[in-house]
């Protein structure tokens, strides 16, 4: 049966609002560069006072979670109270941070109204993470001991925890059983390091992997799955076109063609006619188990 495209908000109802371009790290497979936006000073994203709007104007249009994302989200100075909006706003909220600016503080000023913290920890690897290049510049990779500190200061204030990796050629190897089953989230999301033309091209072809790899290490890892770990897999077909994607200039997006396809701006056209000029396939984004709260 021919896939049908997503024509309304309902049948996708979450949004991944990459709100920030810079990143603190330089993962090379990151798909999320926006190097196809100039890096001007206060015109790589939107204003505080319209990024407040976008979420108004999301929740309004039906959507009902959103996750922020970047580049790096908690550089973002407002981050906070976006999150504080899209909740006030009956919103689920999620971020998605390489955990590097996780402190408590931070954690105390937004427990009361985020729902979910994804932490991306690809490895416990000193050598392998410095090789994805997954750390802070002049600085040591994040230790094991610091994410486990991490994780277990984000379950203390009662948001949810998860963990995403992205299996690569440095971590491929990986048992990352251990270390799983002591930060312990609910949720373990597995992606197969995706190239994204004008985000990545100038890493990924020393970080792919391929699908046979990939289903490797799932296999290898998914016993976590015992421990009530819910194991979700995303190889390089579930991931393009299953996320309704929204840019730091606030604007959709996809990757059906290989690269980053963006749409009018969701504050000038509104959320319907936006929508027009991107792809998205519900029925991926419910296999690949998007339909979770």
């Amino acid at each position: 049966m021919k896939e049908q495209l997503c024509p309304i908000s309902g049948e996708v109802p979450t949004v991944n609002f990459h709100l920030w371009k810079h990143c603190n790290m330089s993962c090379g497979f990151c798909f999320a560069t926006f190097q196809d936006i100039p890096s001007l000073p206060s015109a790589d994203r939107l204003p505080e006072a319209d990024a407040l709007d976008l979420i108004s104007l999301l929740s309004q249009t039906g959507f009902c979670k959103i996750n922020f994302a970047g580049g790096e989200p908690t550089l973002c100075p407002w981050l906070s109270a976006l999150i504080r909006h899209a909740k006030s706003l009956g919103l689920t909220t999620s971020v998605v941070t390489n955990g590097s600016k996780v402190t408590d503080k931070w954690l105390d000023g937004i427990a009361d109204s985020l729902d979910i913290l994804a932490l991306s920890i690809d490895s416990v690897d000193a050598d392998a993470l410095s090789r994805i290049g997954r750390f802070v510049n002049g600085k040591q990779p994040i230790s094991e001991d610091e994410y486990l500190r991490i994780g277990e200061s984000v379950m203390r204030r009662d948001i949810r925890l998860k963990v995403n990796t992205v299996v690569n050629r440095h971590n491929l190897g990986e048992d990352f059983r251990p270390f799983i089953r002591a930060i312990g989230p609910e949720r373990w999301k597995i992606f197969q390091a995706l190239p994204v033309a004008g985000q990545n091209d100038q890493y990924i072809n020393a970080l792919t992997v391929t699908q046979s790899e990939f289903e490797q290490y799932v296999n290898r890892n998914r016993s976590v799955e015992l421990d009530g770990i819910k194991v979700v897999p995303e190889n390089n077909e579930s991931m393009t076109g299953s996320y309704l994607m929204v840019d730091p200039l606030g604007r959709f997006f996809d990757n059906t063609e290989g690269k980053h396809t963006y749409s009018k701006p969701i504050l000038e056209v509104g959320v319907t006619l936006a929508l027009e000029d991107i792809k998205i396939y519900p029925e991926r984004f419910a296999e690949r188990g998007g339909l979770y709260q």
